[in-house]
């Protein structure tokens, strides 16, 4: 590991935390001005975590903060400060700075600080790593290796594939991955949404016209049947398609041939039909909006892509992923996001799927006010969920079998809860009816304590008690981001109680 740097004219200050991190086993490099910090820089150094005080002789450290900043965008920099100078410790967030450690500071605090400093430039370091050889697709959730490995299946072959999943799942990226991994790679990939051009359109813009074909047809034009020779061609909601132009595109796939538009020569095209659509197209032929032949012609390998709600365990990686995307889009450093605001992310159910994660993302980029976010910085439509739905286990349609999620104990949070007013009897909260909030988790405590009381399993009080206090002290030290005292006074506690209890539920690992 990298050395943690300490700059501070004060020896006192620099010797404290150098033995205070020696005991910890992290290296440590002292300077006593800013200087010396750049020059070393200069010559390559790069620290793990640099500590800084804000008033040296021959510099600030906020200007340190800067000229770091600009080297290095991923560095933690935590900021050191006499409660006078406060104000300034504020602004340094403005600047990037992880966190600020005032003095006189409580040396264990200090080193608590530091110790998640040096985690989170792991955590950065590795990500930065996985986001420089990013794929173009994401996910490690079950349902979607499913479509992986589909992927991998059908990268030798030319058949026609149909895509279904809901608008904003990543339908065109799966297409996109198709074809890159097809032998028409060297080929082009050319999309069409179906839904989105008029019907009097879009016959011209599959199939081309001729000069003259129709008023405004100056020129000859090439479809994108012809564009797309020796390629692939997306159409996407193909279910959208009207129906009259169903029986062009049925006789394209069935012979190759086709007509421009007011053209009376057929033309060939070297094409790979892929298809997709948010509709349940067997539903669309049953009412007479969609043709059987041209169904069973898309419908050779049906893949499934599953809602971003049925992947839940991808939306960290996504959304940190996406917030460096932004960051680079928009010349900006990317932030980081806390515990709190990630589970916040992961229980909301996006109707809007992958690309709405996304736009999530690029809109916290640029109204978050710190470059930590934190729950309150997250947009009010994610503020306001207040359920979480099931999560299937299926991305591939012919291999579908839905599960039942297993019964969790404790509940999630239910993010977004608001106890009527006046505020309820704690007591009668806990007993209230089932269709409460409250309710709910009681009722997963209850099924929880049944299961294991009826299956013999001694000492149940204190395992679901060990479970309980494990949760409730867990969830708080999220919220506190590892300060302990700030969470005892949270749960109700005494400073010396959370301490046992975080060494008797082995927390602490």
């Amino acid at each position: 590991m990298k050395p943690i740097w300490i700059v501070d004219d004060d020896q006192s200050i620099r010797f404290v935390l150098e033995k205070a991190l020696a005991r910890e086993e992290l290296p440590v490099r002292s300077f006593t001005n800013p200087k010396d910090v750049l020059a070393a820089l200069d010559d390559n150094d790069e620290p793990q975590v640099l500590v800084s005080d804000i008033r040296m002789p021959g510099g600030s450290g906020i200007d340190l903060l800067a000229k770091v900043k600009e080297r290095h965008p991923g560095l933690p920099v935590i900021i050191m400060t006499a409660y006078s100078d406060l104000d300034s410790a504020v602004s340094a967030f403005q600047g990037g700075a992880f966190e600020y450690l005032p003095k006189p500071f409580d040396l264990p605090k200090a080193v608590e600080l530091i110790r998640r400093a040096v985690d989170e430039s792991v955590r950065e370091e590795v990500g930065d790593e996985r986001y420089a050889q990013m794929p173009e697709m994401l996910g490690q959730a079950p349902a979607m290796q499913d479509v992986f490995r589909a992927i991998g299946r059908l990268s030798q072959s030319n058949v026609t594939v149909l895509i279904t999943g809901e608008s904003g799942s990543g339908k065109e990226l799966v297409a996109r991955a198709l074809h890159k991994h097809s032998p028409r790679a060297s080929g082009p990939f050319v999309a069409i949404n179906t839904a989105a051009i008029p019907k009097d359109l879009l016959e011209s813009e599959l199939f081309g016209h001729e000069r003259g074909a129709f008023t405004g047809a100056q020129t000859m034009r090439r479809g994108r049947f012809e564009q797309a020779d020796g390629g692939t061609l997306f159409l996407d909601e193909i279910g959208d398609m009207p129906f009259d132009l169903q029986t062009r595109l049925l006789r394209v796939l069935s012979d190759g041939q086709f007509y421009r538009v007011g053209g009376h020569q057929p033309l060939k095209s070297n094409v790979r039909v892929i298809a997709a659509t948010h509709q349940n197209l067997e539903e669309r032929v049953k009412q007479g909006v969609f043709r059987e032949d041209l169904f069973h012609r898309l419908n050779v390998i049906r893949l499934r892509l599953p809602a971003l709600r049925e992947r839940r365990e991808d939306v960290a990686g996504l959304a940190r992923f996406f917030l460096q995307k932004s960051a680079k889009e928009l010349g900006v450093e990317a932030k980081r996001i806390s515990e709190p605001a990630l589970a916040r992310l992961t229980s909301f159910d996006y109707p809007g799927n992958v690309r709405q994660l996304e736009n999530v993302c690029h809109w916290l980029t640029v109204m978050a006010p710190a470059q930590v976010i934190e729950d309150k910085d997250l947009p009010p439509e994610l503020l306001g969920e207040a359920t979480m739905s099931p999560k299937p286990q299926v991305s591939i349609e012919s291999s579908a079998i839905a599960s039942p999620p297993p019964v969790q104990w404790p509940a999630p949070a239910v993010a977004g809860y608001e106890p009527p007013v006046p505020a309820p009897d704690p007591i009668a909260s806990l007993t209230s009816a089932p269709s409460t909030a409250m309710g709910a988790w009681i009722m997963d405590l209850e099924r929880e304590a049944r299961h294991l009381l009826e299956s013999g399993r001694p000492e149940v009080w204190d395992a679901l008690t060990r479970q309980f206090e494990a949760c409730l002290i867990h969830t708080a030290l999220e919220i506190t981001r590892g300060r302990r005292i700030e969470a005892a006074q949270k749960l109700g506690i005494g400073r010396n109680t959370i301490t046992r209890k975080i060494q008797e539920l082995g927390l602490d690992d």
